[in-house]
Order: structure tokens, then sequence, then C-alpha cells
């Protein structure tokens, strides 16, 4: 068997090696149905998410590796242009259309971080940058934290990283609100009532991260106390005030 090559890059990403042409990752109760989930994706027809392929002898779930450049940090750039920004949103669109018609397996376990609003599907919960791969096929990564929730809670996270909406004067988009209206006309959101919920969702979908990173922090559950103590509670904090003073600016630029 080939050499296992260590892949980093995200804040939880210990014990994820390439072999070959394949990922592994440690396996938890939720596997069976996250890859339960992936298997029907891809015969649902799309193609934005990675192939299952099983648990290796050590336990791990193995998937076909996604050749390409995750869009964050550097990677960001390649979703700077407004075509691609929208190329994110349909994609997104197009995995929410495909899993309304998933049916969970009846033991179905799912790893619940923050609880969503409602259940209407099952969400990836972590729709972002970071976890987008852009190659020749365009493939959201990490389905770990898929779960049920709903398509607005799903597209309000989404809509925090790859504007961005941050409160950071590096990574805040001068032309956010513009940015934000590309990317939601881009999923296709017409319902001027669910526009309006997205607009007025974004804060407090901010502020459940901090308050998730908070109360892991006080009970001392790694990886995220650590996260807490680098400041990624701070941080979201910070985010999540700067989203919540702005929605007005978020409302005009959905309903306008």
């Amino acid at each position: 068997m080939p050499d296992e090559e260590p892949l980093a890059g995200g804040n939880v990403s210990a014990g994820v090696v390439r072999i070959g042409d394949t990922v592994r990752r440690p396996a938890g109760p939720w596997t069976p149905a996250v890859h339960a989930l992936l298997t029907y994706l891809r015969a649902a027809g799309f193609d934005g998410a990675p192939e299952p392929l099983g648990i290796d002898d050590k336990g791990r779930e193995v998937l076909r590796f996604i050749p390409g450049t995750v869009a964050w940090g550097e990677g960001f750039r390649l979703l700077q242009p407004a075509r691609d920004l929208a190329r994110a949103g349909r994609l997104i669109r197009d995995f929410h259309d495909a899993v309304a018609g998933f049916m969970p397996p009846a033991d179905a376990h799912w790893q619940v971080n923050i609880p969503p609003d409602r259940a209407e599907i099952i969400a990836h919960h972590d729709l972002a940058p970071w976890n987008l791969v852009i190659g020749d096929q365009w493939t959201f990564i990490d389905w770990d934290m898929a779960a049920p929730g709903s398509r607005l809670w799903d597209l309000a996270w989404a809509s925090l990283g790859f504007i961005p909406l941050s409160a950071d004067p590096q990574l805040q988009a001068p032309d956010a609100a513009g940015r934000l209206r590309v990317f939601v006309d881009a999923y296709g959101l017409d319902d001027r009532h669910e526009r309006q919920q997205l607009a007025v969702m974004l804060g407090p979908r901010a502020r459940s991260m901090y308050q998730f990173l908070a109360d892991r922090a006080a009970q001392n559950i790694e990886p995220w106390a650590t996260l807490w103590h680098q400041g990624h509670g701070e941080a979201w904090r910070s985010h999540a005030d700067y989203i919540e003073g702005q929605v007005a600016r978020w409302q005009t630029a959905l309903l306008a």
C-alpha cells in the first residue's frame, strides 16, 4: 500500500491522510448515515460530493481523493469573480434540490453540534470555502457534520464564508452587499419572505458558532476548547456583532 500522506489545512483535520487516490478519515457513529447520504447524492446526479468507498482495516472511512485547490486562504481568489461566486451558489442549490428526496436509514445517527432552526432536509452544516475543492469538478468535502437542518440555515452559513461577511478588515469584502445579492440570486432564492428571513438569520447564525465554542470550551471538549483559547470564539462574536449591526444593508441588498 502507498505511504500515508497527512492532510492538513483545517481546524479539526487531525488523523486525515491521503493514500493513493483515496482519503482516510476517522470514522464515527455518524459515518454509515453520511455514506448513505453521499451514495444517494451521486446516484441522484449530484457530483459535487466525494465518492464513499467504505471503511478500511483501521476503522477509518475511505473516500475518493478530490484533486484541486481549497477555496480558502490563497485559494479564495478563485471565488472573487462574480461568475465563480455565482457558481458556488448554484452548486449549493443543486445539492439542496438533490438531497430533498433522500430518506435517511432508520438507524441513522447524525453528528449535531449546533441545533438548526428546523429539520427540512439533511443539510451539510459547513458549506464554506474551506470545504470547497475547485478543480475540474467543484466538490464540497467534510460531510461528517451532515444532519437535519433547513435550506436557509445552510445558505446563511454559506453566505458568511463565501461573501465573506466578516468583522476582520483583512477579510471584509468592500462590496459585501453586492456579493451577497449575487450569491443568493445564483442560489435561486426567489421568495421575498425567505430572502427577508435570510437577511435576519445571518447574524444569529454567526452567533450560534460563538455560543457553540463557548459551550464546548466550558466543558473542555477538544478541539473546540483549544480553538476558543486561540481566539476563535472572540472572532465569531465580533463577526456576529458586525453582521447584526448591518441587517438593514443585507435586507436592502436582497429585497431591492
